[in-house]
Parts: structure tokens; sequence; C-alpha cells
């Protein structure tokens, strides 16, 4: 059995080869005007290592309490924001959660439905009383939506068999044109930025739409195609370099000179 300490010092190389190679692609390490925790070095934690003790603290993501200390489950990077004790996970596929807001593909047309592949271990079915408008059994649900179809809709269940899904949102439904891409769903916390700040920066610079889907697939669409790959060279850059301090600036920076070079 692999001890905790050997798979902390796998984790920990391979976070110095990922910084190493940002390092040799031109982004060295900089000191940006973000929140100052980004700054702060994280600790690698493991299933079972205790995070913090006392009744002061309260366990978030990937965190557990166990009498007065709060446990990690995964294993990850430890973050400590306020009374809040979680876990940042280093890897993993996406689990999804009620109220989550994801991107997937239609995959197969049933009688009363949709399935939508949704990047995660667990089916997604849409109903066609969760489609926005009226539907009808009856009615050809092709023509509504057909294979291969990119939906953004809302996780409205979770059970051992799979996810319910709903489209009777504000601001869901079929998307059209545009670029579709896939990241770790790990990362979108660090691709959307704090109140949404990264990925505001990223359409106001380049002019595009982008919805980023909690399961990692985002869509981007702008009037240019060259704009839309800055985008995503972008979003691309950021899961490159999530570890990083001061990353906003240095992807401001990143957007301005492409957008020059053009």
């Amino acid at each position: 059995m692999i001890s905790k300490e050997k798979i902390k010092e796998e984790i920990k190389e391979e976070m110095v080869e990922e910084k190493e190679e940002q390092e040799q692609n031109g982004f060295p390490e900089e000191n940006g005007m973000e929140d100052e925790n980004e700054h702060k070095e994280r600790k690698v934690v493991v299933p079972g290592e205790v995070l913090a003790s006392g009744t002061n603290f309260l366990p978030g993501d990937n965190a557990k309490r166990e009498g007065k200390d709060i446990i990690a489950t995964r294993y990850g990077l430890e973050d400590i924001s306020g009374r809040i004790v979680k876990v940042i996970p280093l890897s993993g596929v996406y689990l999804p959660r009620r109220g989550n807001i994801v991107l997937g593909k239609v995959t197969e047309i049933t009688f009363n439905g949709w399935l939508i592949d949704i990047n995660s271990p667990y089916p997604a079915f849409l109903p066609i009383m969760e489609c926005r408008g009226f539907v009808s059994k009856k009615d050809d649900l092709s023509a509504v939506y057909n294979f291969d179809d990119i939906l953004v809709a809302k996780v409205i269940g979770v059970k051992p068999k799979g996810v319910d899904l709903t489209m009777r949102d504000r601001g869901l439904g079929k998307l059209d044109d545009g670029i579709i891409i896939q990241v770790n769903s790990n990362k979108v916390p660090r691709i959307i930025g704090k109140k949404g700040s990264m990925v505001n920066l990223i359409k106001d610079i380049t002019k595009c739409d982008i919805i980023v889907g909690q399961n990692g697939v985002i869509w981007i669409k702008g009037d240019k195609l060259e704009n839309e790959l800055i985008s995503k060279e972008a979003i691309m850059l950021i899961t490159e370099k999530s570890l990083s301090g001061g990353l906003t600036e240095q992807i401001k920076e990143f957007l301005e000179k492409k957008l020059k070079e053009k």
C-alpha cells in the first residue's frame, strides 16, 4: 500500500513540473492584484488528513468534521477562507450537484425526452416536461432537440441511476454556432474567477459570449473565429496556470498582446 507521504510527494512533483513548464512557455510567476490568499502556498493534503481543529471552523467542499477535527476527503490543496475549510481537488471527474449549470450534447432521443452527455459518469435525462415551451409526446422530438445539439441545462436531481435536467429557467436552452471546449471540471472556479471576474475579463476584451458549465464544458461565440480562438487560448492557459498567483493580470496581458498581433 502506498503511504500518504509518497502520494503527497508525487503530487508535489507534478506541481513543480507544471510550474517549470509554465516558465519554459514564457509565463513566469508574477505578483498580481488578486485576492491575497491566492499568493499563499497551499499545502497538499490527502484523505483523512486533519485540516483544522475546533468549532470555529466549518467544513466546505471535500472536507468533513470528525469530532473537533475537520479532515480531507479527497487529494488536493488545502484552502482556508475565513471559517470555511475545504480541499481543492487536483484531478477527478465531474460529479453533478443539484443546481449546477451544465453544458451537454444530445446523444439519444426517447419517447419522453432526451439523453444528454454532460461529461459525467452519471447519465443525464431531460424530460419533455422540463423543456421550454409546450412539447407533447406525440411531437417529433428531434425537431425540438436533435442528435449532437448542444444544450445548457440545470441539474434538478441526482439519483443513483442518473441525473435529471431542466431547461425551464432563464438563460437555459440550445446553443447555436460558436465553439465548444472541454476542461477539467475542477478548474471551473478558476476560469470563472471571484464573482465572475476572470471570465468577464475574457468576455470584455475579446467581445465573445462565453458560458462555462460546471461540468467543464465551455461554449464560446464571437463575431470572428479569431476572437473565439483567442478566448480558447486564454481559458486553456488558465487551466495550465491555475496554481499561479497574479493570474488575472497575466491573462489580461496575454489577451491584449494577442489582439494587438491580429
